[in-house]
């Protein structure tokens, strides 16, 4: 609620989620306030928000910077609310460059300690369950790969098309080779986008699916049309068997 005697209120759900991309108490009842009440002046805001008046002018200078409100000059300035949409995209590009900063920082210090420990020194057999997991253990899978890649999926969901299609481009612009097998079903305008960033062949079977990555790692995917269980290894004597099979198959299979 902005105030005792205000309109407005939120869901302890929607009071979460400001929560979560980083508003404060202040702040949450200043933007609601200025939903409330459109264009006012600081010190209104003050009032209707019940925000002290010695941190008001704190509050709305945070809330501008992070995406949420824009200021109107005057005598005295007024302050008015960007669309939630327009913030929600602020706060996603923020935390873009957040992630992309932890990743920086995290592959190029504490990665190579792990490997210099050689920690995975004894190999590895993990089941992988969940949509989120999956993706992001395919994600960290293929951003390592250095010479080649191979590719089995008898189909490829939409929610995981433009994610895989963003890392191959990046492969491919590493000059790593990536061999891609769908089934012959596959949508036409799917086969288009794979063969721009990969060497694609089709066949009419295929039983499962999997990645393996350099000969070192492999993710094998059961029959499911949306996986929600994977099998992720680097055992070589398993990564070897699944692509001694790719290539099998690779070799019966046609050009698309």
């Amino acid at each position: 609620m902005v105030t005792s005697s205000g309109s407005l209120s939120l869901s302890g759900e929607a009071k979460k989620v400001l929560r979560e991309l980083g508003l404060t108490q202040y702040e949450t009842r200043a933007y609601l306030a200025l939903l409330d009440k459109g264009a006012i002046t600081a010190s209104q805001i003050s009032e209707y928000a019940e925000v002290p008046y010695s941190k008001v002018y704190e509050v709305l200078a945070s809330l501008g910077k992070k995406g949420w409100t824009k200021a109107e000059r005057g005598r005295p300035s007024k302050y008015y609310p960007k669309s939630p949409s327009e913030a929600l995209e602020a706060a996603k590009l923020r935390l873009e460059e957040t992630m992309r900063s932890w990743e920086q920082t995290m592959l190029s210090e504490l990665q190579p300690l792990y490997e210099k420990r050689g920690i995975r020194e004894k190999p590895d057999i993990w089941i992988l369950r969940g949509e989120f997991g999956i993706l992001a253990k395919l994600k960290e899978t293929l951003e390592k790969a250095k010479k080649e890649v191979m590719i089995a999926a008898p189909s490829l969901p939409k929610t995981l098309e433009s994610t895989v299609i963003s890392l191959l481009t990046r492969l491919q612009n590493a000059d790593v080779d990536v061999l891609f097998m769908v089934s012959r079903d596959t949508k036409d305008w799917s086969l288009k986008k794979l063969a721009n960033v990969a060497e694609v062949r089709v066949r009419d079977q295929m039983f499962g699916g999997g990645v393996i990555v350099d000969s070192k790692e492999a993710m094998l995917f059961l029959g499911e049309e949306k996986p929600t269980l994977v099998i992720w290894a680097n055992h070589l004597g398993l990564v070897k068997f699944a692509r001694d099979y790719f290539q099998y198959l690779w070799n019966s299979s046609e050009k698309a």
